[in-house]
């Protein structure tokens, strides 16, 4: 029994679909979820979903940069900030982006604040890692 899940964001929706049970960024670590899962609402922190699709060996991916997450029996919804699927990540950009954050974290007197800064270091690096395992997944 497949659990329906959709993953939102602002712009679009990501992904739409039954899955044999997915794994979020949780706040104090990830979170596993089968069909007739517990109800709960939590905050999700940058990371990658990975989700379980029936018939298939491979997860699919999708990055999020945070948001929210409900859970019920048998729907998983999660409301994210900014969400991009690992097909369509850009490594270039993502290493750009990992770049400027970086030189802003260590000029503490730009006009970006220092705590934005970190919080888009960890996005770029969250999305490098999503690109890198999206990369060793084909070579198999």
């Amino acid at each position: 029994m497949p659990i329906r899940v959709d993953v939102v964001s602002a712009e679009e929706q990501i992904f739409s679909g039954e899955a044999e049970f997915a794994v979020f960024p949780g706040e104090a670590g990830e979170l596993g979820v089968f069909p007739r899962h517990a109800p709960l609402l939590t905050r999700v922190r940058p990371g990658t979903v990975r989700l379980k699709m029936p018939g298939r060996d491979e997860f699919e991916l999708v990055y999020v940069s945070g948001g929210i997450l409900e859970i019920q029996p048998t729907l998983v919804t999660l409301l994210a900030d900014t969400a991009i699927r690992a097909k369509d990540l850009d490594e270039a950009k993502a290493i750009k982006a990992r770049q400027g954050a970086e030189e802003a974290s260590r000029n503490r007197s730009a006009n970006v604040g220092y705590a934005s800064a970190e919080a888009e270091l960890a996005q770029a690096i969250t999305q490098l890692q999503l690109h890198k395992m999206k990369k060793g997944r084909k070579a198999h």
